[in-house]
């Protein structure tokens, strides 16, 4: 199964190394691989280093990819954590 969804990032400091990690921990609860797009620029959701050299701040488009036979759960979850700003207030 391959899915792709956009969000905007809408909590306060983008994504930063918490939002990061949580991000990757999410990721690594699956099997299916992860990939973010911002700009045309792909990383791998599975390493922090990566996302964060896609600078996102408040307001930016990320586009997430997933791809295998959990993709469905993984992108449930990860639509969880971003939509839900990363548990920040």
């Amino acid at each position: 199964m391959d899915i792709a969804k956009t969000f905007e990032i809408k909590n306060k400091l983008g994504i930063h190394a918490r939002a990061a990690a949580k991000i990757v921990e999410t990721a690594n609860r699956f099997k299916a691989d992860v990939v973010l797009e911002k700009d045309g620029y792909e990383v791998n959701g599975r390493s922090i280093l990566d996302i964060l050299t896609l600078y996102c701040p408040k307001g930016s488009r990320l586009t997430v990819r997933i791809t295998g036979m959990d993709a469905a759960e993984a992108m449930e979850m990860l639509s969880i954590l971003i939509d839900g700003k990363f548990g920040e207030i």
